[in-house]
């Protein structure tokens, strides 16, 4: 089977609407500055000798919002997302319906379950913005989690945070309405993306949600369009937020926090000054 059918010299990825046979992300080049392996949160407290001989290993990859990437590439090699964010969701071919497995944003890595299982993995990776990625072989992941404790101490501690995200989300999903589930969901993503487009004296009251559309809301809280879309005009009527295409603005971070009821902090949960 041929794992990576380049498109042409540039070796950039073909677009789902063109693909008749799988393809697979495109290796950019070879990554040989500390600096860039420093970038990923997993490897950021790593002893420098440690980096340097980490780095030798990575290749740096790029996708796009569009491209179609073959969920087999998963079984050869490890990625760690450095900027830009992915959609990991999973669709009934009967139904055509789609449900967001995870959200992925930069020090964000995938797939956990293949590293550790190494049993395939059927989903549908979809990246919302141009992503870039270190990728390594998975048998040297592997290698490097059972040989060096340093960074096997870094790497649980992430591994509890993403076991922790997943209890929360299936427990949101039986436990809490649509509206608790939206207002968690996007404080969450503000929370991961840290963006933030305004003055510094309105910092506390507005942020900016990019790339989620109703369509993507609904696939993230396990419902449909129409319901996201009823409850965001809701809200913007309420002066919370403002909606635009694919663009949110939240106005009233203070409001939004009370219609998520959060009762405690969890050490994953947003937390904003207010």
């Amino acid at each position: 089977m041929t794992l990576f059918m380049p498109k042409d010299s540039t070796n950039l990825p073909k677009k789902a609407s063109a693909v008749l046979s799988p393809v697979l992300s495109p290796v950019l080049s070879p990554v040989l500055s500390p600096v860039l392996v420093k970038q990923a949160t997993l490897f950021s407290d790593l002893p420098e000798k440690l980096i340097e001989d980490f780095e030798q290993e990575f290749q740096l990859n790029e996708w796009h919002k569009g491209d179609y990437i073959n969920c087999d590439i998963v079984t050869k090699r490890f990625f760690v997302v450095i900027e830009g964010n992915l959609e990991i969701k999973q669709s009934n071919p009967d139904t055509g319906r789609e449900a967001t497995l995870d959200m992925l944003y930069a020090g964000d890595c995938f797939d956990l379950m293949v590293l550790f299982d190494d049993l395939p993995h059927k989903m549908i990776i979809s990246p919302l913005t141009t992503v870039r990625l270190l990728s390594v072989k998975l048998s040297t992941m592997r290698h490097w989690l059972w040989t060096y404790p340093a960074f096997n101490q870094q790497f649980m501690p992430y591994l509890a945070k993403k076991m922790r995200e997943k209890e929360q989300q299936v427990s949101s999903l039986i436990l809490h309405d649509v509206t608790t589930r939206l207002s968690r969901i996007i404080l969450d993503h503000i929370n991961k993306i840290k963006v933030y487009n305004g003055t510094k004296e309105e910092e506390h009251k507005h942020h900016l949600v990019n790339g989620l559309n109703d369509e993507t809301l609904a696939r993230m809280t396990g419902t449909v369009r129409q319901v996201i879309n009823k409850q965001l005009q809701h809200w913007k009527k309420e002066d919370i937020i403002d909606k635009k295409r694919n663009q949110l603005i939240i106005k009233d971070l203070e409001a939004l926090e009370k219609e998520a009821k959060y009762t405690q902090t969890l050490p994953n949960a947003p937390f904003f000054n207010t």
